[in-house]
């Protein structure tokens, strides 16, 4: 469902009632809650209101926290996903770090370590591939989670996390891979600006090409869900 809202802000807070509402059914009915946060600057609204405005509405001692992907640096590197969430949202919640699961670490390869994350959702998520809620952001190129266009883990069928060197970034990228994030109960994409306008138009309105807008091979057996501000739906 495409969401459209006048604003970030007011799509930020549909986001963030969506997490509130994914938690709250996932932990009435099994006692737990699993997700998969994004990178990048779109999160940060839902990430302040969830710790501000909602936070006394979620029962975060149940909450499991993974990522949709990662740059394989350090979570002290300012380009890290999982470093910056903790800053922004985790640190200000009351979620058990051990029950927080960062996409790196130290003293290993990134080949392996998706190995391992793999190994840690076969423990945590039901049946071993179905989280309750993915969020992903999109590229100004179409790209979602690290499957950027012309890449071959677009096609990755038997993985469920992958690791790669992404030559045009000279870094190695982990990354969810598209049929495990296919699996989820919902996905939730969050788009905001002008820049995000043509790609958002190719991915929803556009022919199907997943080569060149690798946002479009996701299609979630359960729900997929657009919260996007005017600007960036400014051609549909």
């Amino acid at each position: 469902m495409l969401n459209i809202y006048q604003t970030k802000e007011e799509a930020s807070r549909a986001a963030a009632r969506h997490f509130v509402e994914c938690a709250g059914l996932a932990i009435e009915k099994h006692g737990k809650f699993t997700v998969a946060l994004t990178g990048g600057s779109s999160p940060g609204g839902m990430y302040d209101l969830l710790t501000r405005e909602f936070i006394d509405q979620v029962d975060w001692g149940k909450i499991f926290v993974f990522w949709g992907d990662e740059r394989w640096v350090p979570l002290e590197d300012e380009r890290s996903n999982a470093g910056n969430a903790f800053k922004d949202f985790l640190d200000k919640v009351s979620i058990p770090k051990e029950q927080i699961f960062p996409m790196y670490k130290d003293g290993i390869s990134a080949e392996e370590y998706a190995k391992e994350y793999s190994a840690i959702l076969d423990q945590v998520l039901e049946d071993g591939k179905t989280f309750d809620l993915i969020f992903l952001g999109m590229g100004d190129d179409g790209h979602t989670a690290s499957l950027f266009p012309g890449e071959k883990v677009i096609h990755e069928k038997e993985k469920k996390v992958a690791a790669y060197f992404l030559e045009p970034q000279d870094m190695y990228r982990i990354t969810l891979t598209a049929p495990l994030i296919n699996s989820a109960k919902s996905v939730a994409f969050i788009a905001f600006g002008a820049k995000k306008a043509n790609a958002l138009y190719e991915v929803i309105k556009g022919e199907k090409n997943i080569e060149k807008y690798p946002s479009q091979i996701i299609a979630p057996a359960g729900e997929l869900m657009w919260y996007v501000d005017k600007e960036a739906a400014a051609k549909i």
